[in-house]
Parts: C-alpha cells; sequence; structure tokens
C-alpha cells in the first residue's frame, strides 16, 4: 500500500507497519492538527502547508518499516516512561543517509504546545537526508526545558550508539524552527550537559528558522537563520537584531529574510524559500 492525498491521519496512525510509534507521527496534543486527511491538513502556527510533501514522507516511512529497517528510536528506556508517563510521547525518527556520513538533528516548532513534525522536520529531514546526511527527526515533550533536556537525551544516544548506527559524529548540526529553533540555539550555546546530559561536543552549526529566541554566548557555534518578513509575531525583526549582535561578537552567521512569507513556513515548497535548505547544508558543510 503507497499513501496519497486522501489517506487518513488514522489510517496512517494505526499501520501495523508503524507499530506503537505510528500515533507519534502527527501531533499527539489535541486540537492542533485539523483535517481528516493530508489533503486537508493544518496545523495551529503553521502556514504554507504542501500536503504533498506529508504524502512523501510517510511514503518514506513505510518503505523503511515494509525493509525492515529501523525507522524509529526511543530515547528513554521502559522505566524512565513509566516514571514519567509525558516521556512515552518522544522518540526519534531516523533518516538513513550514508553510511559514515555526519548527522543532523531536526527539531519541529510548535509553541511548546505540540510537536508539528508532519509539516515541518519531517519534510526538511527527508530533503537533508537526500544529501547524503544521516537525519533524526525528534519528538519531544513540549515544554520549554523538557524540550532541551529530550534533545540533550537524543544527542546523547546518537553519541553512544554511533557505530551502530553508521554516523559520524564530528561536525554534526542542529535544525529547528519556531520553538524548535530556540532548542537549537539553547543546546548550541550551553551543550548538552547544561540540560542532563553527559559533556560531548556541541554542534558545530546550527540551522534555525523564525524563533523568538535572543540569547547566545560569544563562542556560539556558526548559525544560519531565516524568518518570513510577514510573520505575524514580527520574529524577523528578532531575528536580524540577534544576527547584528552574532556577527559583531565575530560568530560566522548569515541570515536570509523572505518578503511576503508568514510564520511557520517550514521547507518553503512552493514559496519565495523554497531551497533555503540548500544554502543551510552548504553553510554547515563550509562550518564542520
Amino acid at each position: 500500500m503507497r499513501y496519497n492525498l486522501d489517506s487518513s491521519f488514522s489510517e496512517i496512525m494505526n499501520d501495523p507497519s508503524f507499530g506503537s510509534f505510528g500515533r507519534l507521527i502527527f501531533p499527539v496534543h489535541k486540537g492542533y492538527l485539523q483535517g481528516t486527511t493530508l489533503r486537508d491538513l493544518q496545523m495551529t502556527f503553521y502556514n504554507c502547508i504542501h500536503p504533498e510533501k506529508s504524502v512523501e514522507v510517510v511514503n518514506y516511512f513505510k518503505s523503511v518499516a515494509d525493509c525492515g529497517n529501523t525507522l524509529f528510536y526511543d530515547i528513554y528506556s521502559d522505566e524512565e516512561k513509566a516514571a514519567d508517563p509525558e516521556k512515552k510521547d518522544t522518540g526519534l525518527f531516523f533518516f538513513k543517509g550514508k553510511p559514515g556520513a555526519p548527522f543532523a538533528v531536526c527539531c519541529a516548532g510548535g509553541g511548546f504546545e505540540f510537536v508539528g513534525a508532519i509539516h515541518g522536520s519531517f519534510p526538511l529531514s527527508l530533503e537533508i537526508s537526500k544529501k547524503g546526511y544521516n537525519v533524526f527527526a525528534l519528538i519531544y515533550r513540549p515544554d520549554a526545558n523538557r524540550s532541551c533536556e529530550d534533545l540533550a537525551r537524543a544527542i546523547e544516544l546518537i553519541f553512544s550508539h554511533a557505530e551502530e548506527l553508521e554516523v559520524n559524529t564530528e561536525g554534526y548540526s542542529i535544525w529547528g524552527e519556531s520553538a524548535g529553533a530556540r532548542m537549537a540555539a539553547c543546546l548550541g550555546s550551553y551543550g548538552i550537559e547544561k540540560f542532563g546530559g553527559k559533556k560531548l561536543p556541541r554542534p558545530a552549526t546550527v540551522i534555525m528558522q523564525y524563533t523568538g529566541y535572543r540569547d547566545f554566548t560569544d563562542d556560539d557555534p556558526a548559525t544560519y537563520a531565516n524568518a518570513g518578513e510577514d510573520d505575524i509575531w514580527h520574529l524577523d525583526d528578532v531575528m536580524r537584531e540577534r544576527y547584528q549582535a552574532m556577527k559583531a561578537a565575530g560568530i560566522p552567521v548569515e541570515l536570509k529574510i523572505y518578503a511576503g512569507l508568514p510564520h511557520g513556513y517550514a521547507l518553503g515548497a512552493g514559496t519565495i524559500a523554497e531551497g533555503w535548505h540548500e544554502e543551510a547544508i552548504a553553510f554547515w558543510e563550509a562550518h564542520r
């Protein structure tokens, strides 16, 4: 079976190929996902939704799972999830690239209210993996502090299983949009250990989209950022200010502001921002 625009959310989530993690393909927190099929999918905070990209993602998931390859990794043990049931709604979807290639972790947005991976981090992760990189899309607890703990745990897991996963841990990158961008920036600034993980190398590069996060340190990683000029929260202005301050501190930075784009355009398929991830990949490669 291959999915199409008229495939329903429930059909996909309950596909036996996906086992217990099928429910994490779509937001588990109620009220933020609208529609019943991929064709009419809408999500709070998101614009410029391109349903064909979501179709491509779920068909990729289906092909990986049906070939017997591991698509999803838990980041917490059964004991940890039993002690904190909210940890059941976490994990990593793996978009496998070339063996031995560097890895990236992508964090979707959702305002720390839900995780919008189906339109945010999943399509982006798939595109990055097409370039040969190994990419992990994180499903996290939508809370400003606990989400960073989940990201730290995910990176720790990737490092500890690097040989099994066939990933190169040198010069990795963290990508995020909106709330996910805040997570990426926090880990880039303060390291894994700040959020309960082991002391591990910080990312070589942070890629971030439309966030109101202002903080940084003088030794932040190289940072690529973009936002839409019509962002309802005027986050393009915030990102301009941060960009100028980071540049003045000598940190390698690049910023793109797209005219006419609102918040939540994600991959930007069909918009003026289409292909931005190619520039971001080139920036990562230049600063690995």
